[in-house]
């Protein structure tokens, strides 16, 4: 019951968040109730926890490091237009990394590859299926995405990792680890994590105190095993890089980064090697990594787009029957301003040539 109520604090916490700037939604708050599926893996047990209609397409996510569904994307959830998006398509499959759970057995990891398993398809006798993911979670689930490439319709990934780790990244992970091997989950060791997860804009300083979602995600880095989170960050640190493997990957992705991201410049070279044929880049200012939790309202549209390329749609809050995305009914148009979204938009730049400069200044 403790646990329930600090899961629930969780997603208050978040709406606190982005209440300054989210629309006003007249509908009823939706209540998940899930059940939770424990599955063994090569790794450990994995806890898999399924919310909606299994009739339904399966929509697959993964948190980062340190996290669970409920403190990742809780935020997706808590909100009447995005919940009713996600459910009213999917059935979501919220996997938790081994040794994540509360009295988790020690894991055995070498890498992060260890963790594309298929057993999911088999135990759930999934098909087809869209996968979301933030950060390590993104870089797992597109390595899922690469081995088993004709069985996931489609990607959506928030401040993703696609490159080995580099130095600045190996030293922090380095510290980390010390601190785990030494201390335990210390104080010093939760604000890295922190700033891993959060923009400094909601972190707090002299000033201005911190947000609730920020101390409740300190609450749950207190039930972090220090063995298993300390494998798990190893194994994330020897990391490959996939930047080449990208190339094969055909299936639809949305990329989402908060542009005070500390994965930003990843961000952006995956969506380079992924070209614009098949991937869609979305920048949200000011916002750390984790979009999902400081600014989920800014990926509702773009999500709705997204969506809308595999013939789903939200459906419409008068009625029972579909309507597209862009119906006046299903879009308030504040949200069409991309500052009421949250979206940084960059100018467009064009290219001149030389006969047409002369002629310009002629």
């Amino acid at each position: 019951r403790e646990r329930e109520k600090e899961e629930e604090g969780i997603g208050n916490s978040a709406a606190m968040a982005y209440s300054d700037h989210s629309i006003a939604a007249h509908l009823p708050p939706i209540h998940l109730r899930g059940k939770e599926h424990i599955i063994q893996t090569g790794c450990g047990s994995v806890s898999v926890t399924v919310y909606g209609d299994q009739e339904k397409p399966p929509l697959i996510t993964y948190p980062d490091l340190g996290l669970n569904h409920m403190s990742c994307f809780q935020g997706l959830f808590i909100s009447p237009e995005s919940a009713s998006l996600l459910l009213h398509n999917f059935c979501i499959y919220h996997i938790t990394p081994p040794g994540h759970e509360l009295g988790a057995a020690t894991i055995s990891m070498d890498e992060p590859r260890n963790l594309c398993d298929g057993v999911y398809f088999s135990f759930f006798r999934l098909g087809s299926v869209m996968c979301m993911g933030a950060m390590a979670g993104a870089y797992i689930l597109t390595l899922f995405s690469i081995k088993y490439s004709e069985r996931v319709s489609g990607l959506i990934l928030i401040s993703p990792i696609c490159r080995a780790a580099s130095w600045n990244e190996w030293f922090y992970n380095k510290l980390m680890s010390t601190l785990l091997y030494y201390c335990g989950m210390c104080d010093i060791l939760k604000e890295l994590l922190i700033h891993r997860y959060f923009s400094k804009g909601v972190c707090g300083n002299f000033d201005v105190p911190e947000s609730e979602m920020v101390r409740a995600c300190r609450k749950l880095l207190d039930e972090r095993d220090s063995i298993n989170m300390r494998r798990y960050l190893q194994a994330l640190d020897r990391r490959h890089d996939i930047t080449k493997e990208l190339e094969t990957l055909e299936c639809k992705t949305i990329i989402f980064v908060g542009d005070k991201s500390p994965f930003h410049d990843e961000a952006l070279h995956m969506s380079t090697k992924l070209g614009k044929d098949c991937s869609t880049l979305v920048e949200v200012h000011p916002c750390g990594s984790m979009v999902t939790v400081e600014q989920p309202h800014a990926m509702l549209i773009p999500l709705e787009y997204f969506f809308k390329g595999f013939g789903l749609y939200r459906p419409c809050q008068f009625s029972d029957s579909p309507k597209s995305p862009l119906d006046s009914c299903c879009v308030d148009p504040k949200l069409l301003y991309p500052e009421q979204m949250g979206l940084k938009l960059r100018p467009i730049k064009t290219r001149v040539s030389p006969l047409q400069q002369c002629a310009i200044k002629s």
